[in-house]
């Protein structure tokens, strides 16, 4: 039996947003399976265009008493959404809510794992 989820130690999937549903979907499928694999607290949370904001999940996660929120941005590269947007709007939470610290991790595209997932899927397809 696995342990429970240590709610004091959150994480959010930030995608971009678009009004598209059909656009969300693989995000929501990701949130899901990795939300069942984690043992944290896992959310899906849209910069722009849909909800949720993230804004929103940040401060849904500090009411479910997160102590701490990494968010991890599924960009393949850190562009001026990541570099000037997301800060602000992290800047803003952050000060709203000074007893939880919330920390933007590297986007998916910056990690040598991920660099390596997208070599077997080519290697994989077929010819």
């Amino acid at each position: 039996m696995t342990s429970p989820p240590d709610s004091s130690d959150a994480l959010i999937l930030l995608a971009h947003g678009s009004r598209d549903p059909r656009w969300r979907e693989p995000f929501e499928a990701l949130e899901t399976a990795l939300a069942t694999r984690l043992k944290r607290p896992t959310r899906l949370a849209y910069m722009e265009l849909c909800d949720p904001l993230l804004t929103d999940t940040i401060n849904t996660l500090v009411a479910e008493n997160a102590s701490r929120i990494d968010i991890l941005p599924l960009f393949f590269a850190a562009g001026r959404h990541l570099r000037e947007d997301v800060p602000a709007m992290l800047e803003v939470s952050q000060h709203d809510h000074p007893d939880c610290p919330i920390a933007l991790l590297d986007p998916v595209g910056a990690h040598p794992a991920f660099v390596e997932a997208l070599i077997q899927i080519v290697e994989q397809q077929d010819r």
